[in-house]
């Protein structure tokens, strides 16, 4: 039984129970295997969560390449800087919350 946790900031919103169900072929502990879930979220939600929601990558409508690339570098660029200077709410340090096209 795992917890799903909604937070804003820093207040809880939602805390409500939810099973899920996982078919592996892994030598692995239960623990193991929650552990393993919950690193992948872990990184779905620190880069993936910040560059579609805050950096508006999803949205972006550049197709033609090389720039799809070269903007990925510059956002990835970004969140480097910021998390370097000790920054942890990318959407409060970028202007208006976003700051490419």
């Amino acid at each position: 039984m795992l917890y799903r946790h909604l937070l804003k900031g820093q207040h809880l919103i939602i805390k409500k129970k939810q099973t899920r169900y996982y078919i592996s072929s892994l030598n692995e502990t239960v623990e193991q295997f929650a552990q393993r879930i919950r690193n992948y979220w872990h990184v779905e939600n620190k880069v993936h969560y910040v560059r579609d929601v805050t950096q508006g990558e999803d949205a972006s409508r550049i197709r033609v390449q090389p720039l799809p690339n070269l903007f990925a570098l510059a956002r990835n660029l970004a969140l480097n800087l910021y998390r370097e200077q000790g920054e942890t709410n990318m959407a409060q340090v970028q202007p208006g919350g976003r700051i490419w096209p």
